[in-house]
This record gives C-alpha cells, structure tokens and sequence, in this order.
C-alpha cells in the first residue's frame, strides 16, 4: 500500500513510484507538490530516490515487514535522508507483501490514521 492523500488512489507500485519522483523532485525537480499532503509507502523502496529524499515536503510515513531484512535496512538509510516529518513502522512477522494473516490489517489501519492525523481540516481541490 504506497499512496498518495489529495488526489486518485491509482496501483500501490504506480503511485509509490509516481508520488517519490514528483516529491523527491526526480521528475522535472519541481519537489513537493501542493496537494501531496501526506505519503505512505508499505514495503516501498524510497532509496530509489535517495539523493532526492532530503527535499520530501510531504510527512512520510514508510511501513516494512520485519522479516523483510533487506526492504528495512533500505527504508532505514531512506529515514535518515527525510527531513519532513517522518515514522518508520516495522510490522513483526511479516514479509515484503504482508500476506501473514492481519499484518495487512495492520498496514491499512497504521496508513488510516497516518492520513486521518496528517489531513484533519485540510481541503484539497477536486
């Protein structure tokens, strides 16, 4: 689950891999744009982008499975480049696609309150 608060709910892949060029200015170096409020990014790799992390606007939230030894140490190097507000969340007993029974769960409902926390009195244009 990657995502994006303030526009469509396209593929996870698709929109991780589109949210982390527009806001780590891989694409056109425009960096963050104004309606990218909040991202998500569940067993992503953010260290594609690493040289652009720093610029990241957006407070990012990445969530690894913690049996996903090489993903985390990646999202780990990642947390560091951030400087906008950022959490890293390891779910136990999990691996890369999160198909353990109620680790998927626990991704939606960390993702949830992300958005809910990050996005609570703020409008996007439609």
């Amino acid at each position: 689950m990657g995502g994006t608060a303030g526009g469509h709910a396209p593929s996870c892949d698709r929109l991780f891999r589109r949210q982390h060029r527009r806001c780590c200015g891989t694409q056109g170096g425009r960096g963050t744009r104004a309606d990218d409020r909040a991202v998500v990014s569940r067993g992503g790799r953010p260290d594609l982008a690493f040289d652009d992390l720093p610029r990241v606007q957006a407070p990012t939230l990445l969530i690894v499975g913690g049996n996903d030894d090489v993903v985390i140490e990646l999202n780990r190097m990642a947390y560091r480049e951030l400087r906008a507000e950022k959490e890293l969340l390891i779910i136990p007993g999990a691996t890369h696609l999160f198909e353990e029974p109620g680790t998927l769960e626990q991704v939606a409902t960390a993702a949830a309150h992300w958005f809910a926390r990050h996005l609570a009195g703020k409008r996007t244009e439609p």
